[in-house]
């Protein structure tokens, strides 16, 4: 049976229903057991619930003791490692910590693995919480329940405080977390997206946060870990923003967090570092209009044609894969489909892909203005599903079609590029 869970409401905290560390222990009365599996004995989703409330407050205390009360007490090795972990986000300014448990599953009076859900929100950044999924293992002792394991759902990405300790910067707009990086090189990052808010804000006048959380984490495996996908998807790309997206714009904020990979932005001069972060900036503040039915050419598009705005660059210099191709006659027939965008393919084609989305943006914003662009990305954004979603917007709000936007945009491509 799955216990809905509710997020604390103003003021200070209260006591957090669905709430626990990250290694949470369960310390639960219980029936005596019998040779039987009595189901008195067995663990329920109430009492879970009541125990992970309290264990909230440890979270949020930063309390040791609290924190690993439930354990096993001859776990000591559990025990040490949570405490290394609560120690971990000693300088993390958490404005909640919550649980849902979603599930209690293979019970035999004795042993029981619950399915759960850490909820969690940075103080001042975060509207809404980063949720990541955990398994628990817990057992019976007497007339107590002990946490015995607590590990990632299958698939659920490491969160960075598992990595090592968190060293936390802030900016003027950001929130800088890092992992075996300098101060100096956090302060740099924050710097830097204290610039991209503003360049953000003048590209997309609407309501969005304004403030951007960004992970730094030692190395591009950690990055992957991060993120719960192969190192080998992410080793030449310099950030990335995680974010859901939802069936349509209408849908409230969700926190993103911006990850870097420190050993690719390394290699980009200022500039290039500016371009990255102000494009992973943009997609935090489209968020709320970006949906499923938002093909990538157009979210990348226009993260890039933010980014790029204002800058006294050639075309050329910006889209040096897509040049070529125009160049040697191998103009695309099409706009770049979403495949074309995976990290662990060939990276001239991924190349070329963000170059023409950015080409495409530039020329909406060029033809039609700035707002035309705003509303048509709202407007692909707003449909209810991935069908149709261009089309319509493309009529409604530029008042052209698929086929003529086609080929306005391959003839565009020849004028800038060839």
């Amino acid at each position: 049976m799955a216990v809905r869970g509710r997020e604390p409401r103003g003021g200070r905290p209260r006591g957090r229903r669905r709430a626990a560390g990250l290694l949470l222990a369960v310390l639960l009365t219980a029936s005596a057991c019998t040779a039987t599996a009595d189901p008195d004995t067995f663990l329920t989703t109430g009492a879970l619930d009541a125990t992970l409330e309290r264990r909230a407050a440890a979270v949020l205390a930063h309390d040791p003791a609290g924190y690993v009360e439930g354990l096993a007490p001859d776990a000591a090795k559990l025990r040490a490692a949570q405490r290394t972990e609560l120690g971990r986000l000693a300088d993390v300014p958490l404005e909640s910590w919550t649980y849902d448990v979603k599930d209690i599953t293979e019970q035999d009076g004795q042993w029981a693995t619950a399915d759960v859900e850490l909820r969690y929100r940075i103080a001042g950044y975060d509207t809404a919480p980063v949720a990541t999924r955990r398994v628990l293992e817990l057992m019976r002792d007497g007339e107590r329940w002990y946490i015995t394991e607590d590990r990632p759902a299958k698939g659920a990405s490491g969160q960075l405080w598992q990595q090592g300790d968190v060293e936390v910067v802030e900016g003027d707009h950001s929130i800088v977390l890092g992992v075996g990086r300098s101060e100096n090189e956090l302060r740099q990052v924050a710097d830097t997206v204290d610039l991209a808010v503003p360049a953000v804000s003048d590209a997309w006048p609407r309501p969005w946060n304004r403030r951007v959380v960004v992970l730094v984490p030692d190395s591009v495996e950690d990055m992957a870990g991060l993120l719960g996908s192969p190192e080998a998807s992410y080793r030449g790309i310099a950030a990335v923003t995680t974010g859901e997206v939802g069936g349509t714009g209408k849908r409230p904020a969700i926190a993103d967090r911006v990850i870097v990979n420190p050993q690719a932005y390394a290699t980009l001069g200022s500039f290039g570092q500016r371009i990255v972060l102000t494009h992973e900036t943009t997609h935090v503040a489209t968020r709320t209009s970006t949906s499923t039915a938002t093909p990538v050419w157009l979210s990348e598009g226009f993260a890039d044609w933010t980014a790029y705005r204002g800058e006294d660059r050639a075309a050329d210099t910006i889209a040096p894969e897509l040049a070529e191709a125009v160049r040697s006659g191998r103009t695309p027939a099409e706009l770049p489909a979403d495949p074309d965008f995976g990290f662990d393919g060939d990276p001239a084609k991924l190349a070329a892909a963000y170059e023409g989305g950015w080409l495409a943006c530039e020329l909406i914003a060029e033809r039609w203005g700035k707002e035309k662009l705003i509303a048509f990305y709202e407007t692909v954004g707003a449909h209810s599903g991935r069908d149709g979603a261009v089309e319509q917007a493309l009529g409604a709000v530029l008042d052209t079609t698929p086929a003529q936007f086609t080929a306005d945009w391959r003839d565009y491509l020849a004028t800038r590029l060839g």
